[in-house]
């Protein structure tokens, strides 16, 4: 399939110090995309820009240019072995990274490493106090496994900037939280045992959506018991169950203050999604992002990145990220 950039008018990439804000945009970043037709198309980050400038967020945010990571930093959660099988792929481009989801292209190497860099360029940025909160609308590729591609995920850039934190930055308690409609499996199983990765995922019950796990059941193993907050929500959950069930994942970050908030905001759980079943609107997304700057404002001393994740109806993912951005702008 063909993997090329779709162009993303008026990227003009600009940098301010303690900036409250900023957003990481650039052809690199759109890349990552498995071709026309594929439900994760390279489309997307154009979608939610066009709408960002619209709503005049462009000229309130501090927009940075992508940045690659190395091999080393992949494998802080990645095998050697499988970093080899993409770089094998990539170069031909044949064949799929996982059962039947997750196509090769040429360069899909190099294009899944700038979601990664990305992701720790931020992550870089929020500890030196360049900016309060940070997003990156292509990533949360919260699906691949340490081993192997998954659901639309190459690599995982959530486990790397997990790993990264601790083991580059010394930090040790890390909240990971997830409302995605998938379930943030790759992220909750390479953790699970893990006391000081703290994790909370809504998503729409595995009985009816890929990958059916995260049942509420599953909070964590070992010394982690507890750790873990698994929220399954039924087909057609609206704002009003997002808004109740969100209340239990602040009280869990209450619970385990955490020293820097990921946020997976997969916009497929919005209503209208073509292939999940959540009736979401664009509020639960900022009611989310609002409660988390709250909380990294107590705890974390501002530190949130935000991962746009998936979302495949455009009008949805635009709305819904851009209501993730401007709470990410306001708080």
């Amino acid at each position: 399939m063909d993997g090329a950039a779709q162009p993303v008018p008026g990227m003009r990439l600009t940098w301010r110090m303690s900036a409250h804000a900023c957003v990481y945009l650039g052809d690199e970043l759109a890349r990552y995309g498995f071709g026309q037709g594929h439900p994760f198309g390279p489309d997307r980050l154009d979608a939610f820009w066009k709408q960002a400038q619209a709503l005049g967020l462009d000229e309130r945010v501090a927009r940075c240019a992508p940045v690659s990571a190395d091999r080393a930093s992949l494998e802080r959660f990645h095998t050697r072995e499988y970093v080899d099988r993409v770089i094998r792929q990539s170069a031909t481009g044949a064949g799929y990274l996982d059962l039947g989801d997750t196509p090769a292209f040429p360069g899909v190497y190099e294009a899944a490493c700038f979601v990664v860099g990305s992701v720790l360029d931020a992550v870089r940025r929020l500890l030196a106090d360049e900016c309060r909160h940070a997003f990156v609308p292509i990533a949360g590729l919260h699906h691949a496994r340490r081993d192997s591609a998954a659901g639309f995920c190459v690599f995982n850039d959530c486990g790397v900037a997990i790993e990264t934190l601790r083991r580059v930055h010394g930090l040790q308690r890390i909240a990971y939280v997830d409302i995605d409609a998938h379930h943030g499996d790759g992220v909750f199983y390479a953790f699970e045992s893990d006391p000081d990765v703290i994790f909370a995922d809504l998503h729409e019950d595995g009985r009816y959506l890929y990958p059916g796990t995260g049942l509420a059941e599953e909070t964590g193993r070992g010394t982690a018991q507890g750790t873990k907050l698994n929220i399954p929500m039924p087909p057609a959950a609206g704002d009003d169950a997002f808004r109740l069930a969100w209340q239990r994942v602040e009280s869990h970050l209450e619970k385990f203050p955490p020293e820097f908030i990921l946020f997976q905001c997969g916009a497929d759980s919005i209503g209208g999604d073509p292939i999940t079943h959540l009736a979401y609107t664009p509020a639960a997304h900022r009611h989310a992002a609002t409660g988390l700057c709250r909380l990294a404002e107590r705890h974390c001393r501002g530190r949130l990145l935000a991962m746009g994740g998936g979302g495949y109806n455009r009008r949805n993912l635009a709305l819904a990220w851009s209501a993730v951005l401007e709470a990410l702008i306001e708080n």
